[in-house]
Parts: structure tokens; C-alpha cells; sequence
């Protein structure tokens, strides 16, 4: 085996041990997930694509020689058959053919296993992922029926409540129903009354004041007339009644004085007159 072929088996051996790694069961996927997160995968992943491709052109061109190794060697050995001269040359023949068919076989295999290794890796991270995906919807749900049932129990409690107890507020409420209408009753009749106590006592003060006025007007008349009467006699004293008109102005204006006195001091009385 050649250089070359030698490496390829290597490479065809290394994808089927990692193929039988990859579907090992006690191996979750999230635990690939976490190894293919590496910080080290993101450093190569730009190289990653190039060297894809390349190795899938290398192992293309090899199964294509190795294709063509096959046909030569198998057109080869139908002449030989048809000439049985040479058998040294046919065992050579055969060989050839041998050997050709094996690079046949671990070129195909190895580009085969390659694009499956490919796709075993991508399954995985989308398993992983949505498993992951999976397990967060659970929890919701699981989260959301508890709240669901929850609220179903309160519902189906209050239910109850107002079932047990519907009868007995409708009775609290219509006595107090019944109270606030006799509370009401009892505040239009005691309304009523104040409003015609205060009718009573408008129609008393418009009275007063009628009352007052008349009277006002009566004493100004009475004024008046005093006024006038008091001119007359000036004017027509009748005879006799000067001195003792004089006499009494002169004692009003004596105690006057005296009062007055009194009041400054405190202490003095106003002296009356001796006849």
C-alpha cells in the first residue's frame, strides 16, 4: 500500500471510530453540545469550510483513480483469460485488480463517511438545541397548569362563597335597604318641619318689620307735631307761663351740669332743688 492510500485507510478509520463515538447512548446531546461550544471550535471555524471542502476534493479525485484503476485492470483481466499463455502475467493482473478495488472501496467509504460525519455533527447540535428548547417549553407548561389550576381551585372556592353566603347578604342587604328608607322618611318629615318653622319665623320678621316701620313713621309724626307745638308756644306764650317756662329751662340746665359734674368726679350726687 502506497503513501497515500495509507493515509486515506487512517482517515477512514479515524471517521468510523468517531462515528461509533458519536452514537454512543449513554452520551446525551447536550453533553456534545457543551464540547462542541468550546472556545477552541470558534477559533477554527473559519478554517473549518476550506478544509472541508478540500478534503472532500481530495477523496473525490482518489476514488475517480481508483475507478479507473478498477476498469483498467478488469478489461485487462478478460484478455488475459481469453489467453492462457501467460499465467504469471495474469496472477500480476489480478492483484492489480485487487489492489485497485480496495482503494476503490476505502476512497468511496471515506468521502461517505465523511459527508455522513458531517451531518452527524449538525443532528446533534440541533438535538441538543432542541432538547434544550424542549425542556424550557416543559417548565412553562408545567407552569403555566399549575397557575391554571390554581386559579380554577380559587374560582371553584369563590363559587362556593357566594353560593353559602348569597342568601344571607341579600338579607343584610334588604334590611339595610329598609333602614335607609326609614332614614329617609325620618329626614323629609324632620325637613319639613324646619322648613315650615323657617316660613313661620320669615313671616314673624316681615311682621317685625312692617311693625317697625309703621311705628318709625308714627314717631317721626309724633316729632313732628311736638316740634311744632313746641314753635307755637314760643311764638304765643300764654300770659302766666313765661316765668315758670324760664324757671324750668333754668333747672333742666342746672341739673345738667350737676350730672355731668357727678360723672367726672365718681364721688358727687346731682343736687335737686328746694322750694
Amino acid at each position: 500500500m502506497t503513501l497515500q492510500w495509507a493515509a486515506v485507510a487512517t482517515f477512514l478509520y479515524a471517521e468510523i471510530g468517531l462515528i461509533l463515538i458519536f452514537c454512543l447512548p449513554f452520551i446525551p446531546p447536550q453533553r456534545w453540545q457543551k464540547i462542541f461550544s468550546f472556545s477552541v471550535w470558534g477559533k477554527i471555524a473559519t478554517f473549518w469550510n476550506k478544509a472541508f471542502l478540500t478534503i472532500i476534493v481530495l477523496l473525490i479525485v482518489l476514488f475517480l483513480d481508483a475507478v479507473r484503476e478498477v476498469r483498467k485492470y478488469s478489461s485487462a483481466h478478460a484478455i488475459e483469460r481469453s489467453s492462457a499463455s501467460r499465467p504469471a502475467a495474469y496472477e500480476h493482473t489480478q492483484m492489480k485488480l485487487f489492489r485497485s478495488q480496495r482503494n476503490l472501496y476505502i476512497s468511496g467509504f471515506s468521502l461517505f463517511f465523511w459527508l455522513v460525519l458531517r451531518r452527524l455533527v449538525t443532528l446533534i447540535t440541533q438535538l441538543a438545541k432542541e432538547l434544550s428548547n424542549k425542556g424550557v417549553l416543559k417548565s412553562q407548561a408545567e407552569s403555566t397548569n399549575k397557575a391554571a389550576k390554581k386559579f380554577m381551585e380559587e374560582n371553584e372556592r369563590l363559587k362556593r362563597l357566594l353560593k353559602n353566603y348569597g342568601k344571607e347578604e341579600d338579607h343584610i342587604l334588604e334590611e339595610e335597604n329598609k333602614k335607609l328608607v326609614e332614614d329617609k322618611e325620618k329626614l323629609q318629615t324632620e325637613l319639613k318641619k324646619v322648613s315650615d318653622a323657617l316660613s313661620k319665623a320669615q313671616n314673624d320678621v316681615m311682621t317685625m318689620k312692617v311693625q317697625s316701620e309703621r311705628l318709625s313713621k308714627e314717631y317721626d309724626l309724633l316729632l313732628k307735631e311736638h316740634s311744632e307745638l313746641q314753635c307755637w308756644l314760643t311764638a304765643h306764650p300764654p300770659p302766666g307761663t313765661v316765668s315758670l317756662f324760664e324757671e324750668g329751662k333754668a333747672e333742666g340746665l342746672f341739673h345738667k351740669q350737676n350730672t355731668g359734674m357727678s360723672t367726672k368726679d365718681g364721688a358727687r350726687k346731682p343736687e335737686t332743688r328746694k322750694e
